[in-house]
Parts: C-alpha cells; sequence; structure tokens
C-alpha cells in the first residue's frame, strides 16, 4: 500500500498543474470510485464541475485539493493500487481507469487528472473542510493524526503516548491515529535504523531511545521522498507514471534471509498482521 513519501510524491506532482486550474468536465467510468462518496456520480460531478482547485494538501495517506469558494475539497485515497495521473486531455484512456477530471489551467492549459486502480481499493471523493487547529481538512480526515515531517507534529506528544503504550513498538508506528503516515516497509527501515526489535514494548523504550527512534523515522522518510517513494511494481507511480527507486535502498524489509547491510547476520522475516515484519536479530535484539 502506497505509505507517507508515495503519497507526497503524488501531492507534489500534482500541486503545479492543479492549485489554480478549473473543474471543466467531470467523468466517472466506474462508481466503485467513489465509495468515500455516499451520494453517489450524479453529486460527485455537479460538486466538482466549474470550481477551481487552491490548494494541494496532505495528511498521511490522504491527499486533498481544496475547492475555491467551497467549503469543501476533492479527497483521495489510493488505497492498495490508486494512482493519479496527469495526462494530455485527448490521451488514450488508462488500463483501470476509474475517473477522469478535465482541467483549464491558466498556465499550462488544458489536462486530464485521471484516477486508476487495479484492485478498486482506492477512492476519491468531494468532502467537506473543518477546522483542525491553524488547518482546515476534510472531514474524513480528522481522525487520522498528524504525520513526522508535518511541522506541527507534536514531539512531546508523541513520545509521552509511547510511554503509556505496553503494545509492541511497530503496532504503535503502524497505529494512524498516533502518528500517520509510517507504514509496514518504513516501520520496518526506522527500527532497523534505531536498533530497536519490532516487538519491544514501546513503554519499555527509554526517552533517548524514543528519540532515536523518531529521527529515524523522519530520516527514512525523507530519503524515500528524495528517491521518489518505494515501487516493487507498476502501481507505485507517481503523476507522470515513473516509478520511485528506494526500494533499492531498503535494509531490511523485504530482505528475509539477506546479510543485514550493518552486521552481516540475516535479517529475519516474521508474520506481522497479516503482513511481515523484517528486522535483523543481531543488531535488534529484544530486551
Amino acid at each position: 500500500m502506497p505509505e507517507l513519501p508515495e503519497v507526497e510524491v503524488v501531492r507534489a506532482g500534482l500541486a503545479p498543474a492543479t492549485i489554480g486550474a478549473r473543474i471543466t468536465a467531470v467523468s466517472v467510468f466506474d462508481e466503485r470510485a467513489l465509495t468515500r462518496h455516499s451520494a453517489g456520480a450524479a453529486d460527485f460531478v455537479s460538486r466538482l464541475e466549474g470550481h477551481r482547485f487552491t490548494a494541494a494538501d496532505r495528511r498521511g495517506k490522504f491527499l486533498w485539493l481544496p475547492l475555491e469558494g467551497d467549503e469543501s475539497a476533492l479527497i483521495a485515497h489510493l488505497g492498495m493500487s490508486g494512482q493519479m495521473l496527469l495526462r494530455a486531455p485527448d490521451a488514450t484512456p488508462e488500463r483501470h481507469e476509474r475517473v477522469r477530471l478535465h482541467v483549464e489551467h491558466p498556465t499550462h492549459g488544458d489536462l486530464a487528472i485521471v484516477f486508476a486502480d487495479q484492485r478498486t481499493f482506492g477512492s476519491l471523493a468531494v468532502d467537506a473542510l473543518q477546522d483542525d487547529g491553524p488547518t482546515r481538512i476534510p472531514s474524513q480526515v480528522v481522525h487520522i493524526a498528524r504525520d513526522p515531517i508535518d511541522p506541527l507534529f507534536d514531539d512531546a506528544g508523541f513520545l509521552m503516548a509511547l510511554r503509556r503504550r505496553n503494545s509492541a513498538i511497530k503496532r504503535v508506528l503502524l497505529d494512524q491515529q498516533l502518528i500517520s503516515g509510517v507504514g509496514n516497509i518504513y516501520a520496518d527501515e526506522s527500527l532497523w535504523a534505531a536498533r530497536i526489535h519490532p516487538e519491544t514494548a514501546a513503554s519499555s523504550l527509554s526517552t533517548q531511545a524514543a528519540r532515536r527512534l523518531l529521527a529515524e523515522v523522519r530520516l527514512v522518510l525523507d530519503k524515500a521522498l528524495a528517491e521518489g517513494g518505494t515501487s516493487f511494481d507498476a502501481q507505485y507511480v507517481n503523476v507522470n507514471g515513473q516509478a520511485g527507486y528506494f526500494a533499492h535502498s531498503l535494509n531490511a524489509y523485504g530482505r528475509g534471509g539477506q546479510p543485514c547491510p550493518r552486521c552481516g547476520g540475516p535479517i529475519r522475516r516474521e508474520a506481522f498482521m497479516n503482513r511481515s515484519s523484517h528486522y535483523c536479530p543481531r543488531c535488534q535484539r529484544r530486551r
């Protein structure tokens, strides 16, 4: 599933082509792409056509484009395989295209924003904006915590929450109501970098270890962003359809049985919440 870096790469790619653009037409080819928009396709289209996008925002794995003169935004969750692609207005339909927005940008001219989704777990919606501290976010996102690269992320609050959690630290990192955007890949990579076993109780971490982990989470996310995210197949791409290459920089995730880049011991792969955990038993000893 796309995680924070992959979604941020998409948001950053959409921003210059969408901010200030007016939506001239919307085509919905598959209503399964609107599961988050309960009012249906006709309402979805009518609430978009004629409006302009004013920004491109993100929190965790959600991204949204606020609408001018309206207290709402086009919100997108990419699910397992969703893609937001920029295309020429007359471009051939994508293989798994679900929704197409035609926009007119004052600088870039006519463009098409295509939502394609092979597995149909992603969704678009027009959602009301509401206050969340100094920012405004869609109502469907209010339950999501700020992510660690958000300037308003509360470090002290996060460290305090860790001291109250007896769950395994990896489970805590995946709790989107505490810290958003850190999925399975980046949790494994951050724990490896911080030399912390994924089953270590969060409450048992020293303040120094907890701070080191948060710093490593940020370093891993920043590096993944710089490399365009992690792509294992053709599903995880930017708005131009290009894959990220952070997969070539992974130290733990997906390397079960391979030597640890730090100590040479074998990386261990274990089942975890219908997924897998990858760690080095030698470097990340359970204490």
